[in-house]
């Protein structure tokens, strides 16, 4: 079947968690022998259409067609902000739409009303879902509903540990303001910020010996250049509904000191190591502890039972059943239409 997505960015040039989870979705479909095109509704760094991991990626540069293509497609899908054109032309051809929710803001739940899928992508999410259809009408609720936690392969992030206490995304919201308070109260640690892919990046007032920053690389760099040279990972985030980054570090066993959001509680699990953002102490208790080679230990293989826990769950299949099931649907329904054969032979005999 052809599967058509509609979305802001895409890697390896944009690389927030929630285009890389839409991806790990995605390749899967392709695997499957599915036509996955996605189509870029904003310009980005790349002006020429290609190909990453048998997806077939249009750039906002060369999408004049998307509307057209679209209309031809078996299946739709979409997040975040091109939800609502997405759906408009879903409905407008009959066509199956899926929606991916990374968040519980009334407005993703708006904007997912009548889907023919809705995935989120926690449980947490799924029941503040449920909450907010309550007030809704039974014609406006999603056809189906699933939880597909951001798949992570855990062997394409496994790599030796290295040496730092590393924070992903300088931005407030991730904590990079926090992260320089804490590298400049913890001079014995050595620090690794990495530059994000959105938000404005925090910068200290003064230099700080102990810290360096990078650029950001693309997801299948990270084990190479992000969880190679990290020891701890910092995740001091007001706000994630899951965490991805927390659990591609738990593929290299490496800890994970994290605010405790309600997605980095369930996504971490037992593996966590809690400490409320705005309790300096607690971070620096966190990694006073973390020195000591016998602690480290042994919330290294917390971290790696984690990462095998969440391996060995069937997410990705549930997904792609059902978004084929979707198709069957549209097909069978298309069949009805078309009323009885005008062949007298019955379909049993032919």
């Amino acid at each position: 079947m052809s599967i058509a997505a509609r979305v802001y960015g895409y890697p390896p040039a944009h690389n927030a968690g929630s285009e890389w989870m839409l991806h790990s979705m995605l390749r899967p479909l392709s695997k499957r022998g599915h036509r996955v095109t996605v189509w870029l509704s904003h310009p980005g760094s790349i002006e020429k259409t290609y190909d990453i991991d048998g997806v077939r990626v249009v750039p906002y540069q060369e999408g004049t067609e998307f509307a057209a293509e679209a209309q031809k497609a078996d299946v739709l899908l979409s997040h975040f902000e091109n939800v609502p054109l997405v759906s408009g032309l879903a409905r407008a051809r009959q066509i199956p739409v899926v929606v991916i929710c990374h968040d519980n803001f009334a407005t993703s739940f708006h904007d997912a009303a009548g889907a023919d899928l809705v995935v989120y992508n926690s449980e947490w999410i799924r029941r503040d879902g449920e909450i907010h259809y309550g007030q809704y009408p039974r014609e406006f609720l999603p056809g189906r509903t699933i939880v597909v936690r951001p798949p992570v392969i855990a062997e394409e992030y496994r790599t030796t540990p290295g040496d730092c206490a590393t924070l992903v995304n300088l931005n407030p919201d991730k904590g990079g303001d926090i992260f320089w308070q804490i590298a400049a109260w913890t001079p014995e640690w050595k620090f690794l910020g990495v530059r994000g892919a959105y938000g404005q990046q925090i910068t200290p007032p003064t230099r700080l010996p102990n810290c360096e920053v990078v650029d950001g690389v693309p997801g299948n760099e990270m084990a190479a250049h992000v969880y190679s040279r990290s020891r701890v990972m910092l995740m001091p985030s007001l706000y994630e509904s899951w965490g991805r980054v927390a659990v591609e570090a738990c593929a290299s066993g490496i800890p994970v000191i994290a605010h405790p959001t309600p997605g980095l509680v369930e996504s971490l699990g037992e593996a966590g190591i809690f400490a409320y953002r705005d309790d300096l102490n607690a971070w620096m208790n966190a990694l006073s502890s973390l020195r000591d080679p016998a602690n480290w230990e042994r919330a290294s293989r917390r971290a790696k039972a984690r990462s095998d826990e969440l391996s060995a769950n069937s997410d990705l299949d549930l997904w792609c059943d059902a978004v084929e099931s979707l198709y069957d649907a549209k097909r069978r329904k298309s069949f009805r239409a078309a009323g009885p054969s005008h062949s007298s032979t019955p379909l049993s005999a032919r």
